[in-house]
């Protein structure tokens, strides 16, 4: 998987945008909140938790190509390598939980509908 595929996919989730919040570094929002950091296309951070035990079961599986989120990962954030000994689907699938996660986050009115 590239970056661009990656940034497609996280585009078709209902009311989901791109920002640039930090020169070079694409994120994926829905309301005001971010659920994937693409940063130059070579990982994507995401909530991979609601917390750094669980998060962690993803560092245990995948070692070499998962690590904490710097800054973030004590709230269950993750930097998952793409192109690595992850699984595609698996990269999308942490996708998609992340975005369910952040919009459950979201005041009711601004969920997508």
């Amino acid at each position: 998987m590239i970056g661009d595929e990656l940034l497609r996919h996280c585009l078709a989730k209902p009311g989901a945008w791109q920002d640039e919040p930090w020169e070079g570094d694409v994120v994926a929002k829905v309301g005001k909140k971010i659920f994937a950091f693409l940063g130059t296309g070579e990982a994507v951070g995401v909530k991979c938790g609601p917390n750094r035990d669980v998060a962690d079961e993803w560092l245990d599986r995948y070692p070499e190509d998962a690590s904490a989120s710097a800054y973030i990962g004590r709230h269950g954030w993750n930097t998952l390598r793409l192109g690595g000994a992850i699984p595609d689907d698996e990269i999308l699938e942490a996708v998609d939980a992340s975005y369910e996660a952040i919009v459950a986050t979201l005041p009711k009115r601004d969920r997508p509908v």
